[in-house]
């Protein structure tokens, strides 16, 4: 099995995701927000690159079965339902529901890799799902993370180095690129206490300034959830 980390989607052609089985991790915080609601019983979620391009897809969506959600620098942008704080896709909110989503840096890795054959979003709170998952299908695959504004992100390698792990637990016969070797050794380093990493991160910093530490605790959970979110017509669903 071959594996590859892709750091940052920042320079990546859409047409380089064709065909392939991609894992997208954006731990702080649409990987996490992505899980909690369809946990929580959203019907599905419709990543969007663009702000506009929400609204204007969500233009007819009156009848109460859709939710715009999603932040712009960490705030949820005016006009719309939800942010982007997983603690805000309760059950009693997302329940039934479609939701069309923008984050700045979650839903363009996904919109990116929307050619491919097979693509998931991973967490820490999913990670063992994953896992198996992957180890269940047997194909190649690679990690993209969504990092921050096209440029690296300490979670999202770390958390793509804890599933490599994971996987490696399970299969001897591992492929690994440079950049999935570094992320493997940045979990072994620093990947012990999850909360305490993360709260180190420049962008944990950034979200904590913006009144929003309870996410950070939040994603923080390790196998909380035992949901694989599959991208099928547009949109991220259950199986």
């Amino acid at each position: 099995m071959n594996i590859n980390v892709i750091i940052s989607p920042c320079g990546v052609e859409e047409l380089y995701f064709t065909n392939k089985s991609i894992v997208i991790i954006d731990v702080l915080r649409a990987s996490n927000t992505i899980i909690n609601a369809l946990q929580n019983g959203a019907k599905e979620i419709i990543p969007v690159a663009a702000v506009e391009f929400a609204v204007k897809i969500s233009g007819g969506m009156f009848d109460g079965r859709f939710l715009l959600g999603g932040e712009r620098n960490t705030k949820k942008i005016d006009g719309f339902a939800l942010g982007n704080s997983p603690l805000e896709y309760c059950e009693e909110v997302v329940e039934g529901k479609t939701i069309v989503l923008y984050t700045t840096n979650g839903t363009q890795a996904i919109t990116k890799a929307k050619f491919s054959e097979f693509l998931t979003v991973c967490s820490f709170a999913n990670l063992n799902a994953i896992a198996k998952e992957l180890i269940k299908r047997e194909n190649d695959f690679e990690i993209l993370c969504a990092g921050r504004n096209n440029t690296l992100s300490l979670e999202d390698l770390i958390c793509a180095g804890s599933l490599i792990e994971k996987i490696s637990k399970s299969k001897d016969d591992l492929n690994l690129t440079d950049s999935a070797k570094v992320s493997v050794e940045l979990n072994k380093s620093m990947g012990k206490n999850i909360k305490e990493m993360l709260a180190e991160t420049y962008h944990a910093k950034l979200l904590i300034e913006n009144g929003f530490e309870d996410d950070i605790t939040f994603c923080s959970q390790l196998n909380s959830s035992d949901i694989v979110p599959l991208f099928i017509d547009n949109a991220l669903k259950l199986p």
